[in-house]
């Protein structure tokens, strides 16, 4: 697939989604997860936080797990190390979420082929603002 294809993916992934599932979203306005968020919040977007060590986020109550959202979310966004992943792709699968972004700087792989493989379009270590901004600024 040509980059080219992969850009307008990435365009119409982000034209048609409404939700996202932010994992790691931080309430504290100096980290990346809470900049990237309220950007993306700016725009359209509903966020839901997704971190059992906060209450919630940008005017939204957070919840501890994927698993506790009820509703259809467009995007599970991951700002969490790398490690941490195939719990999250696990939950995500379970759900059956449409699509997993990976933050810059996470990257797995083998959790990548498994969400890919389950049918969910994967964006890995690529940040979903300047793909947005690029697109739609």
């Amino acid at each position: 697939m040509s980059s080219q294809d992969r850009s307008d993916e990435i365009g119409a992934l982000l034209e048609r989604a409404k939700t996202i599932a932010v994992v790691g979203l931080s309430d504290s306005p100096l980290r990346p997860s809470h900049g990237v968020s309220a950007y993306m919040q700016h725009h359209g977007y509903r966020i839901i936080p997704v971190n059992p060590n906060i209450k919630g986020a940008l005017g939204e109550k957070a919840v501890a797990s994927l698993g506790d959202i009820k509703e259809k979310i467009d995007i599970v966004d991951v700002f969490r190390r790398s490690e941490n992943v195939p719990e999250v792709v696990d939950a995500a699968i379970k759900m059956g979420v449409s699509a997993i972004w990976m933050q810059e700087g996470v990257i797995h792989e083998p959790s990548a082929k498994k969400a890919r493989d389950a049918g969910i379009f994967v964006v890995m270590d690529c940040c979903i603002l300047k793909e947005h901004r690029k697109r739609f600024s």
